[in-house]
């Protein structure tokens, strides 16, 4: 069966999830000295980070896909499923334009956390994309207790917040030299959840048009 454009471009949740997993594998070999285990994502991509240039070529499909994807995502499930759904796609697609304008204006001075202008920025960034995720996963996730057609995308959402309480449990809790490796869980399921929803329109059928077109 044939599939619209709209479909299509979900698939670029998929290739942006690939482009941050590269960047996150790849980047670390023009940083000497980096530890994966210890030191977070973001210092790889840290203003002064040896690693930026990797990191930025990478990252290039990234950000561009992932916004790509929610916002045809939004467009996509117009009709579809519930509102409550709806609702919840919705603050995903806003939490992913924060992350990717926030992140591209206010990157981190240094490795680390150097509390400049910028920083205290960045981290007005984490908190505001950490917030919009907490509340659109969770409402995606009541979306799926209210009704069935919505359970797999619940499920999605479950493991994508699953990984994010692990990330942000494991970061308060383990000591500082495993701090890059619980961070990881909570950088990856946005990325993740994504990849999901791209997944979920680019498998949707006339039927389900049909079948779920109510408010």
């Amino acid at each position: 069966m044939s599939k619209s454009l709209i479909q299509k471009l979900g698939l670029l949740g998929v290739i942006g999830f690939f482009s941050y997993l590269s960047a996150v594998l790849f980047s670390p070999m023009a940083y000497p000295g980096y530890n994966w285990m210890a030191q977070a994502v973001s210092d790889l991509s840290a203003a002064d980070a040896p690693s930026l240039a990797r990191w930025n070529q990478f990252s290039a499909l990234y950000d561009v896909c992932e916004v790509t994807c929610a916002t045809v995502v939004c467009i996509g499930i117009q009709g579809q499923r519930t509102k409550l759904l709806r609702t919840g796609v919705y603050l995903f697609a806003i939490m992913e334009w924060v992350s990717a304008v926030g992140y591209q204006m206010f990157p981190l001075s240094t490795s680390g956390y150097a509390g400049t202008a910028q920083d205290i920025m960045h981290m007005v960034v984490t908190v505001l994309v950490v917030m919009l995720s907490i509340v659109s996963l969770i409402t995606v996730i009541i979306a799926g207790m209210k009704s069935r057609d919505c359970r797999s995308y619940a499920i999605s959402a479950g493991i994508a917040l699953l990984m994010m309480c692990i990330g942000a449990i494991g970061t308060a809790i383990v000591p500082a030299k495993y701090f890059g490796l619980v961070e990881r869980f909570s950088v990856f399921a946005a990325a993740g959840f994504n990849a999901a929803l791209g997944i979920h329109l680019f498998c949707i059928t006339p039927e389900n048009h049909k079948r779920y077109g109510k408010s």
